[in-house]
């Protein structure tokens, strides 16, 4: 379920999409936490039924060491982003940070995976970040800046797991191999 990274971009941009909802009062929150998870459940749902079976192939050994060096620093990113914002007194500039540090991640794994593609989360994802920190220093709420960064990193990441999708699976309908 989780071919060509498709269930972890589904899942991940759930995470991304509960802290925007977080922003929300009253209905809309559960309605729009309810709508978060029909979204990821339908990315994964079309990735197993649309990707071809080679899109959950084990990567190469070297392929896997470089991606969970990338990941490991990544987390380790992330925890000294968290610690650091909480001993400061600014836990608000945890999402903008965290989207930040995400964003770059997506720069090496293109070289990694070969897609060069994945800039474009990159990219936006770091847009994520540097508009929730624009929101922040413009003294916007708190819960504005969860919103900002939730609403497009999320929107980035189910975008990025609908274009690997649609991608691969057009690719395979016409025999093209990758």
């Amino acid at each position: 379920m989780f071919k060509s990274g498709v269930g972890f971009l589904a899942l991940f941009g759930l995470g991304w999409w509960l802290l925007a909802t977080s922003a929300l009062d009253g209905a809309a929150r559960p309605i729009a936490v309810g709508g978060g998870c029909m979204v990821a459940v339908g990315l994964m749902l079309a990735a197993r039924r649309f990707l071809p079976a080679s899109a959950g192939a084990p990567f190469p050994a070297d392929r896997r060491r470089r991606f969970n060096q990338i990941n490991g620093l990544q987390w380790l990113v992330i925890i000294v982003i968290a610690v650091v914002c909480s001993r400061a007194g600014v836990p608000v500039l945890i999402p903008p940070l965290v989207a930040l540090a995400v964003g770059l991640h997506f720069l090496p794994l293109a070289a990694v995976f070969g897609q060069p593609r994945l800039r474009v989360p990159a990219a936006l994802l770091v847009g994520a970040g540097l508009a929730g920190a624009a929101v922040w220093l413009a003294d916007g709420p708190d819960g504005a800046v969860r919103f900002t960064v939730g609403l497009v990193s999320a929107l980035c990441l189910w975008g990025t797991a609908l274009w690997t999708v649609a991608g691969t699976a057009s690719a395979a309908g016409r025999g093209v191999t990758g």
